[in-house]
């Protein structure tokens, strides 16, 4: 739940802080990266599922790689709000990180409900509801409770029904809200956080930062509790039963299984070879791949021990790596964009 709750106000700030001028511009940098990239890791991470680990069946394979396809909004947070990073790069980043979790969960469950055998009719009308629940409900709940939450704020402000302190934590219960109602009426929690946090920052526009501040050092205090807790309680356990098919893969899902298939998905774009690996490996694993596995857990897979252990190992990698790489690899990328252009 503190996870869950942590993941969604991200979502919420990161959305309201995208630069729209910018997305709209070089909006084929997130969209081939969710369309074809996103498909194309699944597929790989799927395929080095089946040949490392021969106790996991075909559809816990694929459960495990859609887990680890999904980026960290907030890990990435580091990388999106630096200002050296390119603008396009940051901003199809965040909507990227945005969007990809929300979409890997209808077919997480997919894959579930085909383990289980609790799927009826075809694989395709079964993955074509999931995601039109998922994706529908979560575009109706975000634009639906931020729209109403924006207009009674606008009038409680005018009226001065509502003090200073009080106008900040609305963008904190907007984020809430628009996740907890998504969830509870069977969509995306996610996809309503962010679609919400898109919506909140075009209605605020120049306000938006001013609204959104407080939210953020109370996002930042629930990812530290997050993280700690995640450390103090899995972390131990997590490494005493890594094995070195486990430490491979979760090397390989953090390069080679994320890079190569939206190094591809960005062929023939205007970004650079620079570009498209800086893409590429800024794709850290966090919260979203955690509540996954244990979303797994709780429906009861055979194999939810193993992918729970190789998930909390690609997890720990990648706390370690992408913030180690964060700052060094941002002024490396501002410094070969600047050589590009002249």
């Amino acid at each position: 739940m503190l996870a869950d709750l942590t993941l969604a106000l991200f979502l919420f700030i990161d959305a309201a802080n995208a630069d729209l001028k910018t997305l709209r511009q070089r909006y084929a940098i997130p969209t081939r990266m969710l369309l074809i990239g996103l498909p194309g890791a699944i597929a790989l991470g799927f395929l080095l599922a089946l040949v490392m680990f021969d106790t996991l069946s075909v559809w816990e394979a694929a459960m495990l790689a859609t887990m680890l396809a999904a980026t960290d909004a907030a890990l990435g947070k580091a990388v999106v709000t630096n200002k050296s990073v390119p603008a396009q790069l940051r901003e199809g980043l965040n909507v990227e990180s945005g969007l990809n979790d929300g979409l890997c969960v209808p077919i997480l469950f997919l894959f579930i409900a085909l383990e289980l055998g609790a799927g009826e009719g075809s694989v395709r009308d079964l993955g074509l509801t999931l995601l039109a629940e998922e994706l529908g409900i979560g575009l109706l709940v975000g634009t639906g409770v931020t729209f109403m939450g924006g207009w009674l704020l606008r009038v409680c402000w005018r009226l001065g029904w509502v003090s200073d302190v009080w106008v900040q934590m609305t963008t904190v219960a907007l984020a809430i809200s628009c996740f907890a109602l998504a969830q509870s009426l069977h969509g995306s929690g996610y996809i309503a956080a962010f679609t919400g946090g898109l919506l909140f920052g075009y209605i605020a526009r120049d306000s938006t930062h001013k609204l959104v501040h407080a939210a953020e050092g109370i996002g930042e205090t629930l990812a530290l509790l997050t993280w700690l807790l995640f450390g103090v309680a899995v972390v131990g356990e997590v490494l005493d039963q890594a094995t070195w098919q486990v430490a491979a893969y979760a090397l390989l899902s953090l390069t080679l299984v994320r890079m190569l298939p939206n190094y591809l998905a960005l062929a023939g774009t205007d970004e650079s070879r620079a570009s498209r690996l800086f893409l590429g490996w800024f794709g850290p694993r966090g919260l979203a791949s955690i509540v996954f596995a244990t979303i797994v857990f709780q429906e009861g897979v055979p194999g939810a021990e193993l992918i729970a252990v190789v998930v909390s190992c690609t997890v720990v990698l990648s706390l370690i790596l992408h913030g180690v790489t964060a700052n060094p690899l941002a002024r490396w990328i501002a410094g070969a964009e600047k050589q590009a252009t002249r």
